[in-house]
């Protein structure tokens, strides 16, 4: 193929994807989390590549390199400030994305709902490895408890966490494997979301009433481009105002200590956005129950594709199921909430309950839309 077929062909190609794409003449805001989000993976690796010419993956400089990125690089404290609290950003807009999904039954186009869950994994990994790299207290410690889980396994839990560890314990041969994968990582990810979108773009889009609109579609430009460019504006005004005004306000102070394997943090717990899953974690008694409980309550978001049978494309058609929907968002709040407080009681025993509650929530809800189906018949 020679050169100006090939610029034709990428030129069609850019063109067919944001200019003349056909969608839906009725999408609302909710619709903007996708491109924010590409938006916000795009800042990530851009300051990540930027902070990996500085960071040293070493556990005796790893800390004093961040104080060195802060204090001493051009701009150094910029950067990591978009960086650590982008990935704040990335996981806000990545639940509101999911959130709309569930309400407006995205699950049921399945490739594009399948290839999105298995980039929130890969996110949530990319984003346990990056919170090591600082080597602060709840960074150590972090790491710490959860590769352990991987010890519940049977027979093979131990090796592979020593695998993990690439020793006995979590030292320098970790933070270099965890620096490795996180700087990695990232790049397959924007792969899974040419193949997410290459899906989306395969079956087309859903919209709030689920109607089939391929009788009434708009270009993507002008009219969606305005309003992902307002959305890109919000965005970065939101998340360059946190970085100027209260740049540590999602951080653990514990973090702004040096690693010590002599002393132990009194509350050792995750990033934000992994509470609602360490919640659930030590929810059950039993290690490797909590394990499976923890694998569970992600992979569980998956199971609307099997489960449900709708007649009307869209929960606002289905009351009672409108219900469940804010009482399991409700749920999901507290749950982040209760994973920031002590294991001790109540919030141990309201922990277990809204566990429960999560996971009946997705056993129920295809009984609802079926019983309801059957009433308005």
């Amino acid at each position: 193929m020679n050169k100006p077929m090939r610029k034709n062909l990428s030129i069609k190609m850019i063109n067919n994807s944001i200019i003349d794409l056909p969608t839906p003449n009725n999408l609302s805001n909710w619709w903007n989390m996708g491109s924010i989000l590409g938006l916000s993976m795009m800042l990530q690796v851009i300051t990540g590549i930027m902070l990996s010419m500085h960071y040293t993956a070493n556990i005796m400089m790893a800390f004093e390199s961040m104080i060195h990125i802060m204090r001493d690089v051009n701009y150094g404290w910029m950067l990591k400030m978009w960086h650590s609290n982008g990935a704040s950003m990335i996981f806000i807009c990545m639940y509101m994305h999911m959130a709309r999904g569930i309400y407006y039954s995205s699950y049921l186009k399945k490739k594009t709902w399948t290839m999105g869950m298995m980039m929130y994994i890969m996110t949530m990994a990319t984003a346990f490895m990056g919170y090591v790299l600082p080597w602060g207290q709840m960074s150590f410690w972090g790491a710490t408890v959860i590769t352990n889980l991987i010890s519940a396994i049977p027979h093979m839990g131990p090796m592979m966490v020593m695998w993990i560890w690439g020793g006995f314990s979590v030292d320098n041969p970790t933070l270099s494997r965890f620096f490795s994968m996180h700087f990695m990582m990232p790049f397959i990810i924007m792969m899974m979301i040419i193949l997410h979108l290459f899906f989306l773009h395969m079956k087309g889009s859903t919209n709030p009433i689920g109607m089939n609109s391929l009788m009434d579609k708009i270009p993507f430009h002008p009219y969606y481009t305005i309003k992902d460019i307002l959305g890109f504006s919000i965005t970065l005004s939101i998340l360059t105002l946190v970085n100027l005004s209260e740049p540590h306000a999602l951080m653990d102070p514990e973090n702004f200590m040096p690693a010590n394997s002599m002393i132990t943090p009194i509350h050792i717990q995750p990033e934000w956005y992994f509470l609602f899953a360490y919640t659930i974690l030590r929810s059950v008694p039993n290690k490797l129950g909590g394990v499976i409980a923890l694998m569970m309550s992600i992979m569980i978001m998956m199971l609307p594709m099997i489960t449900t049978k709708m007649k009307f494309k869209g929960m606002q058609f289905y009351p009672v199921s409108q219900v469940m929907y804010w009482m399991f968002i409700n749920n999901m709040i507290l749950l982040t909430w209760i994973g920031m407080k002590p294991v001790e009681d109540p919030f141990s025993m309201i922990g277990k309950t809204l566990t429960i509650s999560y996971f009946t929530y997705f056993m129920m809800e295809p009984m609802l839309m079926k019983t309801w189906q059957k009433m308005i018949n």
